[in-house]
């Protein structure tokens, strides 16, 4: 294993050096930094300490020529001076830190024991604390009232007792602040998915009585589909959420409590002062455990804030309630968007159910919304289809003009049209479609039949036709082929035979010959 290179030693001819570089010749911090060969954090450092104790100038004020002295003054408010010993590597130090069950302690107490003479616990944690202002600097957001509400859920949950079954339901604890204000909110539900989601937000924004120009939401599956910090990609339902109250989602990066500090905050003040209380009682509903949350809620923005001095209701009054945009005229009503893709029979499912859509669509992709009530079919941005929600399980919703044409004269067949058809051909006709009707177990056996019939005018005519039913029905043929070779024999030409029709057999449902003269 390499020996690790030993950093170069400052002594106080070196901090002269920084002093007249810097205020002498002008130098930058990266120039000096790489004409001592020092790092760049060291120059910064002892510049900071020059100017914390005003020598920041070049040639340095008399009496400051000997080096105690100058080391004295300048390092007079860190304890002991940077000499003889080794600055610590605070980069480690932070890496080390991230570790589980690591403190800053741990950390000074193994630097003292490599170091002796080390410096003390106090000089350790202030330095550490401005290697870390360096490395990851903050920005402190100005909240503006009105501009922000931030959301989240608890970590911590609540057990919900089924009292019938005895079975126990973790419910989620969601909790919204506004930004400025921080005046709280808080609901019980049974998950954190996309209904209950929803639900939350309406309840927040109609407990602080508006909405707010953004909404600073955690990185939630159910409402964000791609979590990007510059394009998120959000859920259908939860961006028609937002388009209905007219608010910007800004979804918050993983991992980065800071961009929603005040919910992750305000999460932290509910586990302490709402669900800590709540620990010890029991819940057979959530409707009893919402009304309980709501009165811990009341009492918490009611309470005097220490750093504002006054409560959170009245910090709201003032400076945010007037500041919210209005809230809708309408409630948002839920719905669910899919893609789904038309089978060949111009239907798409939805939850098993079969939905129809203009047949010119068959084999396109189109996007699909539901409500408690509709199915939307939209292609291209254009709703091309609307249908109510059906219950029933495979089947199949279909609207006739959605149908080819072939396919709508077959949808639209039933044993009325049937016979109005053949009577319009001849009295002989009619009789021969009720008998091949009748003498099906179910009339709808025999629609093709009858429809192969019909059809035989069109090659036929229609006077052929109806000799060929009564020829037909003299010999009790009662099929769609023993017609079809009547005519394709020729034996509807051939002379009347003297036999009579045969009478139908008793049936309620025959109407006779003169039915239809």
């Amino acid at each position: 294993m390499p020996r690790r290179k030993q950093a170069r030693h400052t002594d106080v001819k070196d901090i002269r050096s920084i002093l007249r570089l810097t205020f002498e010749q002008g130098l930058s911090i990266r120039a000096v930094s790489e004409r001592l060969k020092m790092s760049k954090t060291s120059v910064s450092t002892y510049l900071l300490r020059a100017r914390e104790s005003g020598l920041a100038v070049w040639p340095l004020p008399p009496g400051l020529d000997d080096d105690d002295v100058l080391e004295r003054r300048l390092f007079r408010r860190m304890g002991r001076p940077p000499r003889d010993t080794d600055e610590p590597n605070w980069p480690k130090v932070a890496s080390e830190l991230k570790r589980k069950g690591v403190t800053l302690n741990l950390l000074w107490q193994e630097y003292r024991e490599a170091h002796p003479d080390g410096y003390g616990y106090t000089w350790f944690c202030c330095r550490f604390a401005d290697h870390e202002s360096r490395a990851k600097p903050t920005y402190r957001s100005r909240h503006v009232g009105g501009v922000a509400m931030e959301c989240d859920y608890a970590g911590h949950t609540i057990p919900i007792i089924d009292p019938s079954t005895g079975e126990i339901r973790a419910a989620q604890i969601y909790v919204a602040v506004l930004s400025a204000s921080q005046l709280t909110f808080s609901y019980a539900s049974f998950s954190q998915k996309l209904p209950d989601w929803i639900e939350a937000n309406q309840r927040a924004f109609s407990y602080f009585g508006g909405v707010t120009k953004t909404t600073i939401c955690d990185n939630l599956k159910s409402a964000v589909a791609k979590a990007l910090w510059f394009e998120p990609t959000l859920n259908a339902t939860f961006a028609a959420f937002a388009d209905h109250y007219d608010t910007t989602l800004l979804p918050a990066r993983p991992r980065r409590p800071r961009d929603k500090p005040s919910a992750e905050g305000t999460v932290l003040i509910v586990e302490r002062w709402v669900l800590a209380r709540l620990r010890n009682d029991r819940f057979f509903s959530l409707v009893d455990l919402n009304i309980r949350i709501s009165a811990l809620i009341e009492d918490l923005n009611a309470r005097t804030m220490r750093r504002y001095g006054k409560s959170r209701r009245a910090l709201f009054d003032e400076v945010e309630r007037s500041q919210l945009k209005p809230l809708p005229s309408t409630p948002f009503e839920y719905a669910e968007w899919k893609v789904a893709k038309v089978h060949p029979d111009y239907h798409v499912e939805v939850d098993k159910t079969f939905y129809s859509v203009p047949h010119g669509l068959i084999g396109r992709r189109v996007d699909i919304r539901l409500t408690y009530r509709a199915v939307e079919i939209f292609f291209d941005h254009k709703r091309v289809a609307s249908h109510i929600r059906s219950s029933q399980r495979s089947g199949h919703v279909t609207i006739n003009e959605h149908m080819p044409k072939a396919h709508q004269r077959y949808a639209n067949t039933t044993p009325h049209t049937l016979r109005k058809e053949a009577a319009k051909v001849g009295s002989n006709t009619a009789i021969f479609i009720e008998r091949l009707l009748c003498d099906r177990p179910h009339p709808e056996q025999g629609y093709r039949s009858a429809q192969g019939v019909l059809s035989l005018a069109r090659r036929y005519e229609s006077d052929r036709l109806e000799l060929a039913c009564e020829r037909a029905l003299v010999i009790n043929a009662l099929s769609y082929s023993s017609v079809a070779n009547i005519l394709r024999s020729g034996l509807d030409q051939a002379p009347a035979t003297s036999e009579a029709v045969k009478p139908a057999p008793p049936h309620g449902n025959i109407r006779g010959k003169t039915y239809y003269q």
